[in-house]
């Protein structure tokens, strides 16, 4: 009989110990998943913006190109090719930074697949080409994405004009990131893993998401 209370004890001490594990690790996981859906993701601005290989940065209208630009970008659209590069400066901000008690955590973005959405058209989509850190510091990180597509492909039912005066919105003198939204998805790396987020997020330049 002694020995059957004696094995029974043990069991229930083995079994208070695998339970109390087992709470957290159901704990960190948690955790971890309420941290992760805690980054926030907001456009910057549009960079470097070059149509035709031509610089858009010091440019404000058509009239603004000279003569040899000019004609070099009316022969393109004319022969169906307006090739178009630029950056598109996506910042994401990592909360968990230990104020209002919460676990300092840093986060490392693993993936980020997005689809480039330009003035309500989806055009091209893409991903990161190496993992970016985001540390729990309150302040946001940049995250420069290089876009290159043809704009006459996603546009192509547009005017010589309309085609010039987005290029011009989006990445002349007064260039904004208005017209631009990130459709995106990403996967961050966790003690327990990659996670990649259930749904989509839709980033803009207005507020952070």
């Amino acid at each position: 009989m002694k020995k059957i209370v004696i094995i029974l004890t043990a069991l229930a001490f083995v079994l208070s110990a695998f339970i109390f594990q087992s709470c957290n690790v159901i704990k960190d996981i948690s955790n971890t998943l309420a941290n992760v859906s805690k980054l926030q993701f907001k456009l910057d601005n549009v960079s470097n913006f070059r149509l035709v290989g031509i610089d858009l940065g010091n440019k404000r209208s058509v009239t603004d190109f000279n003569v040899s630009d000019g004609l070099k970008l009316t022969n393109a659209f004319a022969t169906k090719s307006f090739p178009a590069t630029f950056t598109v400066n996506l910042n994401a901000l990592n909360p968990n930074d230990g104020s209002n008690k919460t676990q300092k955590t840093n986060a490392t973005i693993a993936g980020l697949d997005y689809r480039l959405i330009l003035d309500d058209v989806q055009t091209i989509s893409g991903d990161i080409q190496a993992p970016i850190s985001v540390p729990g510091t309150g302040q946001s990180v940049n995250i420069p994405l290089s876009m290159s597509l043809d704009l006459l492909k996603f546009f192509g039912n547009r005017g010589y004009e309309s085609i010039m005066n987005l290029a011009l919105a989006l990445g002349g003198v007064n260039g904004t990131a208005a017209k631009v939204k990130l459709d995106i998805k990403p996967t961050v790396n966790t003690a327990i893993g990659p996670i990649t987020y259930p749904s989509r997020l839709t980033v803009i330049d207005k507020e952070w998401r």
